[in-house]
């Protein structure tokens, strides 16, 4: 009988979960809106109780996987399996994650950080596409990374490896909530867009329907303006290209120094396809070293939602040879 693997990817909204197999296949998978009330108190029990409901459910005991691979915000101590500052989840001072949830479910845990376990869902079974070297970038309400090196996550000395949102595009532009100036976050991410915008519409003359926006009580948001630039609208074309300077820019620096097979863009902006592809590859070729720009591919990523459930699930690979 072949073992399966338990994959837990934690939202500051959702928690998701995915019984998944040896070779990366989903077979049953679900979500709970994740409860952050009382400082993040609920947020271990509720995700216990819904692994063992799911189990009982399913007819599984702990005897039928291997282990759980778990994604979180914050800051992870992968040794300790703790987790601390995911100040979106009410986590601000240290959280004994692994211990609590791999005592009540009686089954082994390794836990990483959300991008790297997104990482590696699309290294495993997305757009990665059998590479050993890949590049995740996630633009979504921030903008994060992990990168896959010779088939495993690089973490860095301090797990600071892959911080791509901070790469600096803009010496002493927008401040960044990480306490700097001018990291690719303020720009590429959702809210980053939207931020941009409204700086260009400051200064734009034309006719735009982002002014119209921006004036009325509908607000804009970064799907918006892509669709926009998409029909046409000078304005919200100004915006993209900017935007996607600043990322092609972020991604050749990351090509230059790695030269991986793939850089794979996911998170909620990609959802703009081509819009977001096309000017993000012209600059990453106008910045990327010749070697690098004739060999690194620029993708989409392909797993959506499920990149960050079955990234952890592969986490849990590891506790096959115990």
């Amino acid at each position: 009988m072949a073992k399966n693997l338990i994959g837990i990817d934690l939202g500051g909204t959702t928690t998701k979960f995915a019984f998944v197999d040896q070779e990366g296949n989903i077979l049953a998978k679900w979500r709970i809106p994740t409860d952050i009330s009382n400082a993040g108190s609920n947020i271990v029990p509720n995700i216990v109780k819904s692994i063992g409901d799911q189990m009982r459910k399913e007819d599984y005991t702990a005897n039928d996987f291997f282990g759980i691979g778990m994604g979180t915000p914050g800051a992870v101590d992968r040794k300790k399996g703790t987790v601390v500052g995911a100040y979106n989840l009410g986590w601000k001072i240290v959280q004994p994650v692994g211990a609590t949830i791999s005592a009540n479910l009686q089954l082994p845990i390794m836990i990483d950080n959300d991008a790297n376990s997104a990482a590696l869902g699309e290294y495993w079974k997305g757009a990665g596409d059998k590479a050993k070297d890949v590049v995740f970038v996630t633009l979504g309400t921030g903008v994060g990374g992990g990168v896959v090196a010779n088939g495993h996550l690089v973490h860095g000395i301090n797990n600071g490896a892959g911080e791509i949102g901070h790469i600096t595009v803009q010496p002493g532009g927008y401040l960044c909530t990480c306490g700097k100036r001018g990291c690719l976050e303020q720009y590429a991410s959702a809210t980053g867009v939207v931020r941009l915008a409204k700086d260009l519409a400051k200064e734009f003359t034309g006719k735009s329907r982002i002014q119209e926006l921006l004036d009325s009580d509908e607000g804009l948001t970064s799907k918006m303006v892509f669709y926009l630039a998409d029909n046409g609208d000078i304005l919200a074309n100004r915006i993209v290209d900017r935007v996607c300077s600043y990322l092609g820019l972020a991604l050749s620096d990351i090509g230059n120094i790695l030269n991986p097979e793939n850089i794979i863009i996911g998170g909620g902006v990609s959802n703009a396809g081509n819009t977001l592809l096309q000017p993000t590859t012209r600059y990453f070729q106008e910045n990327a070293f010749p070697s690098v720009r004739d060999s690194t591919k620029l993708k989409l990523a392909q797993l959506g939602n499920d990149a960050g459930v079955i990234g952890a699930a592969s986490l849990a690979l590891q506790f096959r040879n115990h």
